[in-house]
């Protein structure tokens, strides 16, 4: 990646994209390259361009920003996507986490944050930044249902270490295929689509003290 990160913008209001427009120019570290309206433009652009990063809008006329963040991260893991929205209710921040954005950011946001979040999905594209993820996973876990059961917390905790499926099974005296079911029950119920993602979750809401850092990767 260059020392300019590249941004494509998507949203079908033309309001919103001359005002991320000028939020991202106005950085020295920041190049706008595009701004599409729909899912069709902004993939079109997307795959003429090669934006480092792509800023997309939940609601357009031909489909939702996370069809762009699944198209966009079918092909690569390592561009950043972030989700913008007028609708930051939970439903919305899991589906974006779940879709594979990089950042979630609610349209109420000062515009830095909105390039605050760029940078971060820049980065660290396979995280998930949101300012309210930590409370909608309070709310999620509030339900027995979704609770971590006690060995599901040990398994946790061994992900944490960096350990595998094939060497958490002996240490806790299961099979194999028994520890990739609560591995899978433990994604489900903290809304991750991933190891790295289930770990920053749990940490954040406060099951997780530490994480090695080679479990996150």
């Amino acid at each position: 990646m260059s020392s300019s990160t590249s941004v494509l913008l998507v949203d079908d209001h033309e309001l919103i994209r001359d005002g991320l427009s000028g939020a991202f120019s106005a950085q020295p570290d920041m190049t706008v390259l595009g701004a599409a309206r729909t899912v069709t433009e902004a993939l079109a652009m997307f795959d003429q361009m090669a934006p480092d990063v792509v800023v997309t809008d939940l609601q357009l006329p031909d489909g939702t920003g996370l069809d762009v963040v699944r198209r966009v991260r079918a092909k690569s893991r390592d561009i950043g996507v972030v989700v913008l929205t007028m609708h930051s209710g939970d439903d919305q921040i899991f589906a974006a986490m779940e879709a594979g954005a990089s950042a979630f950011v609610g349209k109420d946001a000062p515009s830095g944050e909105v390039v605050k979040a760029a940078r971060h999905a820049a980065v660290s594209p396979r995280s998930f930044l949101c300012a309210g993820l930590a409370q909608a996973m309070t709310r999620r876990m509030s339900g027995e249902s979704s609770r971590l059961s006690d060995r599901e917390h040990e398994v946790l905790v061994l992900l944490a270490d960096g350990l595998s499926a094939g060497e958490i099974a002996p240490k806790l005296h299961l099979s194999e295929s028994t520890v990739k079911s609560h591995v899978a029950r433990i994604y489900q119920k903290l809304g991750a689509a991933n190891r790295a993602q289930a770990l920053v979750t749990a940490m954040r809401i406060g099951l997780l003290s530490s994480i090695d850092p080679r479990s996150a990767t």
